[in-house]
């Protein structure tokens, strides 16, 4: 236990010994580093506590290694965080060794808490069921919202045929190895709840204020494209499917822009998909903000029912639900984009705890608008 309790400090001591002794002459107090923030003084000090350490999000890292890679982040007594485009070559090389630093302490001390958190909960035996992100404790209704696949593609389906004696009417729905992964698993987290489940064409006036739960992307699923242009995100899905590499996640990320693209080979049998990026979202539902809103996105199918099954799979759900925990605690909202990769025909549910596979977090904390 010493060594985990050494993992959780060391990034903590860090961040204090940065603040206290940076810069020899000059002690930085948490309300300079507040306002260059943007966050609360007590945030910072539980940043900086050896007694109950919380771990801060990516983006604050990041505006750490900016504000103590250069001393013009105090200068004119006005303590500020400096874009990426104003730094000199030399304050962006301390900004990087800085951050390259930060985030190793970051990691070790997520891995560290994660561990033992998950060490006491198997103790407690906890109901996976009752605990994880699926469950919702007020008992209201939830709505999953897919998108319907479009009218040319069913017409090659017999039973997608209302007029057909053998119709189905699911055949309708896109992403359904998502779909009928998710719903058992709301069903068995939310036994009060109803549970219901939507195309987009069919939407009702009160399913909009429900927790809802959006599948599939801004191709077909009309609600996500609309959602995320209301949400005010880092991260984008663009559908450049006639573009050189095709579509892509985009990612505002330390003054930077980067693509993250789906991985696929050509073969003789057509387009082969080996890894998919999935993007799963967290947060408050705008029309109705005492339900959550929930999107879980890929390039493709294959990346979709990844994100779900990060949160279902039962060898990996508890792990990637207390990395959710012990990552985000109680934030307004969060996102992760993740590798999702494919074994032929297999997903391979994304493990959450390895740092390979998660390509970008997002958080909004909870003292934040």
């Amino acid at each position: 236990m010493k060594g985990d309790h050494s993992a959780s400090t060391a990034l903590a001591r860090r961040l204090r010994e940065l603040r206290d002794s940076r810069w020899p002459d000059t002690r930085i107090t948490q309300a300079q580093l507040r306002e260059a923030l943007g966050v609360s003084a007590p945030l910072i000090s539980s940043w900086e506590s050896v007694h109950a350490p919380r771990i801060p999000p990516l983006a604050r890292i990041e505006g750490y290694a900016a504000f103590f890679a250069t001393r013009r982040s105090v200068a004119d007594g006005t303590a500020r965080v400096l874009p990426l485009s104003e730094l000199t070559a030399e304050e962006r090389d301390r900004r990087a060794k800085l951050l390259e630093e930060l985030t190793r302490l970051r990691n070790e001390a997520l891995r560290s808490q994660i561990a033992v958190t998950l060490s006491g909960e198997r103790a407690a035996q906890v109901d996976p069921f009752r605990e994880g992100p699926w469950h919702f404790a007020d008992g209201r209704p939830i709505t999953i919202i897919c998108s319907q696949v479009p009218e040319a593609d069913q017409a090659r389906i017999p039973y997608a045929n209302p007029a057909s004696a053998d119709y189905i009417e699911l055949y309708k729905y896109s992403d359904l190895d998502s779909l009928f992964e998710l719903h058992g698993h709301l069903r068995a987290a939310n036994p009060q709840s109803l549970v219901t489940v939507r195309v987009t064409e069919d939407l009702k006036s009160d399913d909009l204020t429900t927790h809802l739960v959006l599948l599939g992307g801004v191709d077909w699923n009309k609600v996500t494209a609309s959602m995320l242009a209301r949400i005010k995100l880092p991260v984008r899905q663009v559908p450049d499917w006639a573009g050189e590499k095709g579509p892509y996640f985009e990612v505002d990320e330390g003054g930077e822009t980067r693509r993250h693209h789906p991985l696929t080979r050509k073969s003789d049998e057509g387009l082969q998909l080996l890894e998919d990026v999935a993007f799963f979202y967290r947060g408050v539902n705008p029309d109705n903000v005492r339900r959550t809103l929930t999107i879980c996105n890929g390039m493709y199918a294959r990346g979709v029912y990844g994100a779900v099954r990060a949160l279902t799979d039962e060898r990996f759900r508890d792990r990637n639900a207390m990395f959710l925990r012990t990552r985000f605690g109680d934030a307004k909202s969060y996102s992760i984009l993740t590798r999702v990769r494919i074994q032929g025909q297999v997903v391979i549910t994304p493990d959450w705890t390895l740092d390979t596979v998660r390509l970008h977090e997002w958080t909004k904390p909870a003292d934040e608008d």
